[in-house]
């Protein structure tokens, strides 16, 4: 190589070092959802959608959208990020990508300074991602019995959890029943047909933070309250939230639309969601009432969290603050219940819970005096112990206490199982099973055995099963025993649907009688890529 080619490629090397160097940008966290992350720089135009953002050495943040400046992410690899956290950007500019250019964007793409989040980022950006779920079946329960009259019951079902349809702010939730009950009983004085809304509901996320929803919805930071037909409000301060509802409770026979039983109420709470911890805790109060009248008043309080994914707690209560006298205190509902994870072999379960019933004060004007007089709490204990030895062999035991402090309705039970999912030779899975319960009129003891297996490629799924019940009563009926044989064959049509038909024949001295469950299932997904 001549002395003047060594000098152009050493001048080369030297340009290519000017013109092609690393450059970092800085950004900050505006704002951190269940889902995203918003970082704020002071220009994204070197930023590319799909890169990831770096914070504290680690690769954290990826780019799924940007406005002119600021950008929304997903997190990567479990990174705990929070408002205030500074990130960064690597790029790598050259002599092309450096020159000025003359193209701006829209001054209303610019974030408001008082909330300090996106709120637009373009015609192709969204804040929320398309996710839908549901599913409709058919399904027909036949009892033909050499003593009773021959019944059956057809039902369908369907529910749906349709979340951001169209990634818009829109989401609907249902979960709906129909029931036909037929009997050769021409005299048959019940209903026949019964149809049940247990969810029904559509909801609007006006912001990240602020969602409304209109119809009949259980309040999953709420359970206890059941269905609210009505509207329901929920806005979050950071980690700090509060909701309010109004509305109707559900009728008390027919779980139908009942516009005297108006109620309404609000609550306050706080949330955590990062890698080692997640925590949620409710306290609000309610007012139901009757035609007008309160019916009942009450304070309610909700806490679930989860540590290190191994220990998880949860507990509920209620305390009644109206009576017969003015104001007065009772303790109707509390459940408390931990579950931890020792080993992915090994976990264990506890919960007890105390409830008393519950006196609505205009509904049951007749009958207060008597409820009052049984003001006795019903509790009950429960353990469960997991455990698998193997990878093949599950086994587990649980005992379960009912009791009151008068002794009465007093009832222990006890329930074990062993499953082999794998059978060494013919393969399959093998399960038997035992419950025993004894209380103050009754003794009885299941004893069950279950095999099931699946054939070409899991298109069909076989069970077959053989249980005996043994009943002893206190007084003076007869001990009663049953044997039941079953079989169960599924068949996946596809990958949405499911046929499934079950028979059962059960044998005992007062009757001998034949079952048929017959099932077709159909689910449906969103279409869109998650």
């Amino acid at each position: 190589m001549s002395l003047k080619d060594a000098c152009i490629l050493t001048a080369l090397f030297f340009c290519s070092i000017i013109y092609s160097q690393d450059r970092t940008l800085s950004g900050t966290v505006s704002f951190v959802t269940s889902n995203n992350v918003y970082v704020k720089f002071n220009s994204t135009e070197d930023i590319e959608i799909g890169k990831v953002l770096s914070f504290n050495g680690n690769d954290c943040l990826k780019v799924t959208d940007k406005s002119s400046t600021s950008v929304v992410c997903t997190v990567l690899n479990d990174c705990v990020i929070s408002n205030g956290d500074t990130v960064s950007y690597s790029i790598v500019t050259s002599a092309e990508t450096t020159q000025p250019t003359t193209i701006t964007e829209p001054l209303e793409e610019e974030l408001p300074p008082e909330t300090n989040i996106p709120v637009d980022l373009g015609e192709k950006t969204s804040l929320y991602k398309e996710n839908i779920r549901g599913r409709v079946s058919l399904s027909s329960y036949n009892t033909f019995s050499d003593v009773r009259d021959d019944r059956s019951i057809f039902r369908t079902r369907f529910s749906l959890d349709a979340n951001h349809i169209g990634d818009s702010k829109v989401s609907v939730q249902s979960y709906l029943v129909y029931r036909n009950f037929n009997t050769a009983t021409d005299d048959y004085e019940g209903r026949t047909g019964i149809f049940n809304v247990y969810n029904l509901n559509v909801r609007y996320d006006a912001t990240p933070d602020l969602s409304i929803t209109a119809g009949r919805k259980i309040n999953p930071k709420a359970s206890s309250i059941g269905a609210v037909d009505g509207l329901q409000v929920e806005k979050y301060f950071g980690n700090f939230y509060v909701g309010g509802m109004g509305g109707f409770r559900p009728d008390f026979e027919n779980f139908g639309f009942n516009a005297d039983l108006l109620q309404y109420g609000g609550y306050v709470g706080i949330g955590t969601n990062s890698k080692d911890f997640f925590s949620e805790t409710t306290l609000g109060a309610m007012e139901q009432t009757n035609a007008g009248a309160t019916d009942r008043r009450y304070i309610f309080f909700q806490h679930m969290s989860t540590i290190a994914s191994d220990l998880t707690l949860f507990s509920s209560a209620e305390l009644d603050i109206f009576g017969n006298n003015g104001n007065s205190t009772r303790l109707t509902n509390l459940y408390m219940s931990a579950r931890y994870r020792f080993t992915r072999a090994v976990n264990a379960m506890i919960s007890y819970d105390s409830r008393k019933a519950i006196i609505y004060y205009e509904t049951f004007q007749t009958d207060i005096e008597r409820l009052l007089d049984d003001d006795l709490a019903r509790q009950g204990l429960r353990f469960r112990f997991n455990v698998r030895p193997t990878k093949q062999l599950w086994m587990g035991i649980s005992y379960s206490r009912r009791f009151r402090s008068d002794n009465e309705n007093k009832s222990d039970n006890i329930y074990g199982y062993a499953t082999l999912s794998k059978i060494p030779g013919i393969g399959g899975r093998f399960n038997v099973s035992y419950n025993m319960n004894s209380s103050n009129y009754l003794k009885s003891n299941i004893y069950s055995v279950r095999y099931s297996r699946e054939f070409f490629k899991n298109k069909f799924n076989t069970d077959v099963y053989f249980r005996r019940a043994e009943y002893t009563y206190e007084n003076n009926l007869s001990d009663l025993s049953l044997n039941f044989y079953g079989a169960t064959l599924s068949y996946r049509i596809s990958r949405t649907w499911i046929l499934s038909v079950s028979g059962e024949y059960s044998q005992s001295d007062p009757e001998n009688s034949i079952r048929f469950y017959t099932r077709l299932t159909k689910r449906f997904y969103s279409k869109k890529k998650k």
